[in-house]
């Protein structure tokens, strides 16, 4: 199967990956459209996971693990791994979600703040997908304040950490085989990470129910009482919140490729459907406000993708600071909203009926605005590297 550069992308920003990115592009391409579109209305639509063997899948294709040289098949640029994540959304925002947790969220604490031995451990396990990952961080009480905001706390006892707190929005933390629990540490202060098998007594996960957004993401509840942890799964480079910090830096502009795809799914659907629905005796796509409406969200989506292309450039460069990675994640996620609402417009009725999937992404596009970080709070982090201001509280 030969490369094609897809038709949203107007300017064809992905030419400029290499032979051996557009050949994993072309293997996703097809695995998605054979293996997860069939099924993905479904399983949104009754909150069911994917399939294992869609875990698996992803895995056999070199998905999980890409960044980190214990774990990666070839090497590749950030901006490839950015069209992953694009790829993965315009199919479904949720299998998207769960290659960027499992890739960049929890193999990423392992690869920034883990020793050596625990890269070594633990990293293949993730990469084959014989494990299961989660991402401990938010709390009931704490989410943009996480850098000191966390109650959940782990208090040293020997060879052992003893953690007692809680979790929420835990992304599949009610079906995974290990989570990252982030907690305080009772006696300096200071926000450590820690490696825990769900399997762990005193671990207990209840699944969130009623979400209409990412619903085949299993979010959870996560209860921490007397959890024993010992030393040797501590995250031996994890000594403060600059390490917690360090991984989402990582994953913050890979959510605004997935914000680009998921506006590319629902612009591809509307562009099919303005090719077939007939009203007024012809086509709705030779009418001027489909036209308009369909354009405006294309300038959206080559807007976006310029941005996103730039801001992993600059990783690849080790140029990317917090407010480069956050304008991306605010300026694109906004825009979602705007071109995810324009296509679904042109369905009318239509649109809100899973058969078209317009509705799907229309709906996920909310909580994608809204997870790692906010619109609000990456511009008041974009705003501090403009103004030299904290303007927080």
């Amino acid at each position: 199967m030969s490369f094609e550069s897809l038709t949203s992308d107007f300017y064809g920003y992905e030419n400029g990956l290499t032979d051996q990115e557009k050949e994993t592009i072309v293997a996703l391409r097809a695995f998605l459209e054979a293996e997860v579109r069939p099924i993905v209305n479904g399983l949104w639509e009754r909150s069911e996971f994917v399939p294992r063997s869609i875990v698996k899948g992803l895995a056999d294709l070199g998905l999980f693990g890409q960044p980190w040289k214990e774990t990666q098949r070839f090497e590749n640029s950030a901006v490839f791994r950015g069209w992953v994540a694009l790829e993965l959304a315009r199919v479904d925002a949720s299998v998207a979600t769960l290659v960027g947790m499992q890739n960049g969220l929890v193999m990423g604490s392992i690869a920034v703040a883990g020793s050596q031995e625990q890269r070594d451990e633990w990293l293949p396990r993730f990469a084959s997908g014989e494990l299961l990952g989660a991402f401990g961080l938010t709390e009931p009480l704490s989410g943009s304040d996480s850098a000191q905001g966390l109650r959940t706390i782990a208090k040293r006892d020997g060879d052992n950490w003893v953690i007692n707190g809680a979790k929420r929005w835990i992304g599949n933390g009610s079906i995974s085989d290990v989570t990252i629990i982030w907690a305080k540490d009772a006696d300096d202060g200071q926000v450590k990470g820690f490696i825990v098998p769900t399997s762990t007594p005193g671990y207990s996960a209840t699944r969130i129910e009623g979400k209409q957004a990412l619903r085949i993401v299993q979010n959870a509840d996560i209860v921490l009482t007397d959890l024993v942890v010992p030393e040797a799964n501590r995250l031996q480079n994890s000594n403060s919140f600059r390490e917690t910090a360090a991984v989402l830096r990582l994953t913050r502009a890979e959510v605004a490729w997935a914000a680009v795809g998921n506006s590319v799914g629902a612009y591809e659907a509307a562009v099919k459907y303005a090719g077939e629905r007939i009203q007024f005796g012809k086509e709705i796509g030779g009418h001027q406000l489909v036209q308009d409406l369909l354009a405006r969200s294309l300038g959206n989506i080559t807007a976006s993708i310029g941005m996103v292309t730039r801001v992993s450039q600059m990783l690849d460069e080790g140029t990317q600071r917090d407010e480069h990675s956050s304008l991306a994640k605010a300026y694109t996620t906004s825009r979602m909203r705007e071109t995810v609402a324009w296509c679904r417009e042109i369905f009318g009725g239509n649109g809100i009926v899973l058969d078209y999937d317009v509705i799907r992404y229309f709906a996920d596009a909310e909580a994608i605005y809204s997870y790692e970080g906010t619109r609000e709070m990456n511009t008041l982090i974009v705003g501090r590297a403009i103004t030299g201001k904290a303007a927080f509280i």
